[in-house]
């Protein structure tokens, strides 16, 4: 009776400790004799059907993976595979034979893969609704189970052992392994490799999570989140950002073909999917943030292979891509890297460049490199010294100039980065005379000069003989030569930047066309108007082109410099700066196009958001934040943050615009003395006190915004009922201290029940508007807070919330 008694009690813990999860069902047995084949197309199933095992067509009719998959899900995401991701052919069998074994045979009979079953043979199989494949012997004791064998995915009540590890597979579509690995450390400590396929030598590790512990597990709990738990008692948490429930949404998380481990969500049902793209999967979590810049290893080829390039592109995805000049080794699989589409440079005494003349040519890359494979560093050398180095070296392929260092580069070159961060430039050898249809980069500026004297000598030596000719080839020498420079003295041409590869010049003419005349204003501010244009009418790529005023003649510096910064940053929760004009005194910019407008009409309209779609803005803005002041290559300080600056896409993803302009617009750049920016009400009270400028003056006002989000109201209202509400800050203190929190978000169902996450976002605004900028946190600390992944402490009381107001 007492036992019966225990079971019960236990029963009902595990009911109160995970209320939302989906309890793994073990009914729907397999017996002893079933088998699936490639021919029956049918499969096991889990009891709620989300779950199915059995041979799933991949690439060709005739090609088949024995797999787990989300049978639910439109395109059957595959979360497991047997026989090491290795296709097989029609006719082949799965069967849970007589004997208690799960046995995989080819079109020929012969067996390929079984599973090897522990405690005896197997009485039955069960595909569970968790994604688990279970055997199991008549003591209902589990022999087998897929849990126990992940291939690249894990999946919410999935426990991982210390020793455990996941392949990536080879690409999107081959679930062969590939070449990065997540390997659960035996020291506690969990970290991501590439490795060598031909041995799995493992190298060195582009990321870790630094923790270490005896007998520790890493658990992907039936809530969604993702953790390390030490024996200690000690918890990482891995999983960050607000997740959503387990009921309403499918999780996984996989370690991609590309590197990144990444959690996925998908939402089971049209109603779930309001905040999300619905039938696709969307990733809430994932690392490294920048896989490019991550791995940096004496071995190995980088995450693109050898001699190619990765950058991250607008998805936020690592994407490759070969120099001018190189073409992938595998067009299908753009990771495995490049090859040169020419014959190097000889090192015999009469081959080709043997006194570096006209065959080969050095080639720019604004913010590339490849940090491996040096043959020589030199400093202190100019570019001219750096140049001539490399083109006399026959074996020179590469040479990286940065400040007054230089390094030449042999092939292969590994670890290849496009990022502004980087700095500096990549002098590529390359042969003048080759189809320039593969290089993606204007020439360089002597180029044309040289192409324009050879036609001249060309002509000359044809029509040497006649001097009557050459008086018309002297004329015709004066037009081709002076004219074009005559004319570019008469008409002021667009002043060029030197902006890589990611933004487009435009003439003001063509942005008076994208605009049809500058004819519908978006909205105004302090230092322009923005205007809705469209690039391409035939696909609707819609742009927002914002005209510049106020600009001062001293700024032009400083403009060009910072539109070249801005132009190499992307991210997911920042508006993407597309392309600029800057031609005569016409300064314009133009952006992506966000079809949701701002968070003010958003928040300050009519009908209040789901508490579910502000949490999710909050964490979209205090993340871009953080990668403006933390992680992009150059520290940029936004000194306007306020609902009219957050704009929300097709998906309500918060996206921060103007970024950076509040400073380029101004003669004085520095960071510590600057004149007045901002909107009263948001502005910390270090701009009106003669005090150094940070980037916490963006955590002050991230703080007054965040407690606009959580009320949905505006910070000042001097119309006002009740006039000691008028100002939200004070009245948000009040409400925490008297414990009455419910207040701030009255008539809100579903933020009042979520109690516990209210009280804790407005924790965190308190601390961002305290007077003093050193007890604000940076904002990485803020969106670590947010999320959950570290305790917010109570906060003391702001010496004053009026200051900025008055």
């Amino acid at each position: 009776m007492a036992s019966a008694i225990d079971n019960l009690l236990f029963f009902l813990l595990v009911l109160l400790l995970f209320p939302l999860s989906t309890l793994a069902q073990t009914n729907g047995s397999i017996s002893l004799g079933s088998s699936l084949s490639t021919s029956d197309n049918s499969s096991w199933v889990s009891p709620s059907g989300d779950f199915a095992f059995g041979f799933k067509p991949v690439a060709d009719k005739n090609l088949f993976l024995l797999a787990i998959w989300f049978d639910k899900v439109p395109e059957k995401t595959i979360v497991w595979s047997a026989h090491k991701g290795n296709l097989v052919l029609y006719g082949s069998k799965v069967e849970l034979t007589s004997s208690g074994q799960l046995v995989l045979s080819n079109n020929q009979g012969q067996e390929i893969w079984t599973a090897q079953v522990t405690n005896g043979s197997a009485t039955s199989a069960a595909i569970h609704d968790t994604g688990n494949l279970v055997l199991e012997n008549s003591n209902s004791d589990i022999t087998w189970q897929s849990f126990d064998h992940s291939t690249d995915t894990i999946l919410p009540s999935q426990i991982l052992d210390m020793g455990t590890t996941l392949s990536s597979r080879e690409t999107e579509t081959n679930y062969s392994s590939g070449k990065f690995a997540l390997r659960f450390q035996t020291d506690g400590n969990l970290k991501l490799y590439t490795t060598n396929l031909l041995t799995n030598y493992l190298y060195n590790p582009y990321w870790s999570t630094d923790t270490v512990g005896t007998d520790s597990k890493m658990i992907f709990n039936q809530s969604g989140y993702i953790y390390l738990r030490q024996t200690n008692g000690s918890i990482y948490i891995l999983t960050s950002g607000n997740l959503v429930s387990t009921r309403d949404f499918y999780h996984r998380a996989t370690l991609d073909f590309d590197g990144v481990f990444r959690q996925y969500v998908y939402p089971k049902n049209s109603s779930s999917s309001r905040n999300w793209v619905a039938g696709s999967w969307s990733v809430v979590w994932s690392v490294p943030s920048d896989i490019c810049m991550a791995i940096r290893d004496d071995f190995g080829s980088g995450a693109c292979g050898f001699n190619s390039y990765c950058m991250i592109d607008e998805t936020q995805r690592p994407s490759c891509h070969c120099p001018p000049y190189y073409s992938y080794f595998d067009p299908n699989n753009k990771f495995k890297g490049c090859k040169p589409d020419f014959v190097s440079q000889s090192c015999e005494p009469d081959g080709p460049g043997k006194d570096h003349g006209p065959e080969f040519q050095l080639m720019e890359m604004a913010n590339t490199d490849w940090p491996m494979s040096d043959s020589e560093h030199y400093n202190p050398f100019n570019e001219e010294q750096c140049r001539e180095a490399c083109m006399v070296d026959c074996f020179c392929a590469v040479a990286i100039f940065r400040g007054t260092d230089c390094w030449k580069k042999k092939l292969p070159v590994s670890n290849g980065r496009i990022n502004s961060g980087v700095g500096g430039k990549a002098l590529i050898k390359v042969p003048i005379g080759n189809s320039s249809s593969q290089f993606p980069f204007p020439p360089g500026p002597n180029r044309g000069k040289s192409d324009r004297g050879t036609l001249i000598l060309i002509i000359s030596t044809l029509l040497g003989s006649s001097v009557f000719l050459n008086l018309l080839l002297l004329v015709a020498i004066l037009v081709v030569v002076f004219f074009p420079n005559h004319k570019k003295l008469l008409k002021h041409q667009p002043e060029q930047i030197s902006l890589g590869m990611n933004l487009r010049s435009f003439t003001y003419k063509e942005l008076e066309e994208v605009t049809d005349g500058f004819k519908q204003e978006l909205g105004s501010g302090a230092f322009g108007t923005v205007y809705k244009g469209i690039l391409t009418s035939s696909t609707g790529n819609f742009v927002a082109v914002k005209k510049l005023e106020k600009l001062v003649d001293e700024g032009d510096k400083e403009f060009k410099a910072e539109i070249t910064a801005i132009g190499r940053i992307h991210h997911k929760n920042l508006v993407q700066l597309l392309g600029f004009c800057y031609e005569g005194s016409q300064r314009l910019l133009v952006y992506e196009f966000m079809s949701n407008g701002s968070l003010a009409s958003f928040l300050f309209g009519s009908s209040r958001p789901s508490w579910n779609q502000r949490t999710q803005i909050a964490f979209g803005v205090a993340r871009g934040l953080a990668y403006l002041h933390d992680e992009c290559g150059k520290q940029i300080i936004h000194c306007d943050i306020k609902p009219q600056n957050i704009l929300l896409d097709c998906n309500f993803i918060a996206r921060i615009s103007d970024f950076g302009l509040a400073k380029l617009l101004q003669a004085d750049q520095t960071r510590t003395n600057t004149g007045l920016r901002g909107t009263r009400g948001y502005m910390a009270p270090e701009w009106f006190r003669n005090m150094s400028i940070t980037a916490k003056v963006d955590v002050y006002s991230f703080g007054v915004l965040l407690l606009e989000i959580i009320c949905c109201r505006k910070n000042v209202e001097l119309g006002h009922d009740d006039m000691e509400n008028a100002i939200l800050t004070d009245w948000a203190y009040d409400c925490y201290r008297e414990r009455k929190l419910n207040l701030l978000v009255e008539g809100d169902e579903e933020a009042s029940s979520d109690i516990r996450r209210l009280e804790r976002f407005v924790m965190v605004a308190i601390w961002c508007l305290q007077e003093e900028p050193s007890l604000r946190p940076s904002m990485k600390k803020v969106t670590q807070m947010l999320e959950g992944a570290v305790e917010v402490s109570l906060p003391p009381e702001p010496s004053s919330f009026i200051s900025s107001i008055c």
